[in-house]
């Protein structure tokens, strides 16, 4: 993902898997335990080293799934066929194993939850991951902002964290979930069925008259697309924070 750090001020850290949870057939989060972690916000990311026995060494950005509040840090990971470190963490690490982490990372992509603003959250596939961390930060504040999350993703097996988005969908606190499948539509599917467009942005965007906070993360594409429908409705550039990745990473 295209984001900026001063990482000198950063030292690599030892921290021990203590939970994995496969999330879709493709994506686990790995729940590790960083004791010197310096806490983060929702939105950072870090980065993630692995060193091969002759040496060598890959190294890849993660966003942090897990709200400031966590014990642990949580790291959504989509398995890439041809990456060199996402089949390793995605498959073959165990709970005990030691990750080498790098973070937090960022300042400009993170949302606070004493931001009153109407949030608007737009997600694609695996970009949702720091919205998350966003949503459950929200979960844990006393006051909660209206917020609204766009979720595209291919097929419903693919979707990230369904049964907590739905729980946090539920739970009447002022927060809605919008769906959209791009291929595959299941029997008795009441979400959305297409890519995003016009009519589908309207239809869950809040008025731009009230300025809300907007967060995009998604594969480039994507990310174009609805940072360029929100403008052509008239949103303020500014409001719209973004976070883009392509297929490299992995």
């Amino acid at each position: 993902m295209a984001r900026t750090a001063v990482l000198g001020r950063l030292s690599w850290q030892l921290g021990e898997v203590e939970e994995l949870v496969q999330e879709t057939p493709r994506v686990a989060s790995l729940y590790v335990n960083v004791p010197d972690w310096p806490g983060h916000l929702p939105g950072q990311h870090v980065d993630v080293r692995l060193t091969a026995e002759d040496g060598y060494q890959a190294e890849r950005s993660y966003s942090i799934a897990s709200p400031p509040e966590d014990r642990w840090l949580a790291l959504t990971v989509e398995r890439l066929d041809d990456g060199e470190v996402s089949p390793y963490l995605v498959g073959e690490l165990k709970v005990g194993d030691k990750l080498e982490l790098r973070g937090p990372i960022g300042g400009y992509f993170v949302w606070r939850a004493g931001d009153e603003r109407p949030l608007l959250l737009i997600g694609g596939g695996s970009g949702v991951v720091p919205l998350m961390a966003m949503l459950r930060h929200r979960a844990k504040a006393t006051r909660k902002a209206p917020a609204r999350l766009l979720y595209s993703s291919r097929m419903l097996a693919d979707v990230i964290y369904r049964e907590e988005l739905d729980r946090l969908a539920a739970a009447g606190d002022g927060l809605a979930v919008f769906h959209t499948l791009t291929r595959d539509k299941p029997a008795g599917w009441s979400g959305y069925t297409r890519r995003l467009d016009e009519t589908m942005v309207r239809e869950v965007a809040w008025p731009k008259e009230q300025m809300p906070a907007v967060f995009i993360c998604g594969p480039t594409p994507f990310v174009e697309a609805a940072a360029s429908l929100l403008v052509a409705m008239s949103y303020d550039p500014a409001t719209i924070k973004t976070e883009r990745f392509g297929a490299t990473g992995g």
